[in-house]
């Protein structure tokens, strides 16, 4: 987190972050769809850069240093596709029970 006046907790220019890891991983099938996801949505105009980086620089210090680099991006193409008017509120609660009812797994959601 910034100390510098006038800078907002997401910004970490110029402060000491630590060393970057320079392993490579494997991202999960999941990443991989969200990274997807907003490449398409750029695509086709439902945000814009400054949409997307809106919204990852107001969700709050707390959700920015405790979810995960692709849990940020889902949440803030999500906001983004909320305020385009893509989808509501109850029309995501609503597929979100749907696939909650096909289960957990693959072998799952195939029997059901």
């Amino acid at each position: 987190m910034s100390d510098s006046p006038g800078n907002r907790w997401h910004d970490m220019g110029g402060d000491v972050a630590g060393p970057v890891p320079g392993d490579d991983h494997d991202f999960a099938l999941w990443e991989k769809r969200v990274d997807a996801l907003v490449i398409l949505a750029g695509l086709k105009g439902v945000f814009t850069v400054d949409g997307l980086r809106r919204v990852l620089e107001d969700m709050g210090e707390e959700a920015f240093e405790t979810l995960t680099y692709y849990e940020r991006w889902v949440a803030a193409l999500n906001q983004n596709m909320l305020e385009t008017g893509i989808y509501s509120v109850a029309e995501l609660g609503e597929r979100m029970e749907a696939v909650r009812a096909r289960g957990t797994t693959y072998a799952e959601a195939a029997d059901g």
